[in-house]
């Protein structure tokens, strides 16, 4: 798995999801019920992870999305 994005974002998080989906790209968010443990402060970031062969066609989809600016730099 790939990770695109890491935010505590929670709209950013749904926004990516449904550009993802809406180009036929499974998406994995990680980290997502760590509130429970942090004590729902949140301060650990989710993360969005697809599978690495769906890693540049997610880039695209994102970057022609306007999400260029939330994607890490790998």
């Amino acid at each position: 798995m790939k990770e695109l994005l890491r935010t505590n974002d929670l709209v950013l998080i749904s926004a990516v999801e449904a550009a993802l989906s809406g180009n036929g790209i499974g998406v994995f968010v990680a980290d997502q019920f760590m509130s429970s443990v942090e004590g729902s402060l949140s301060f650990l970031p989710r993360r969005v992870l697809v599978h690495d062969e769906d890693a540049g066609t997610a880039r695209k989809a994102l970057l022609e999305a306007g999400f260029a600016r939330e994607l890490l730099d790998v």
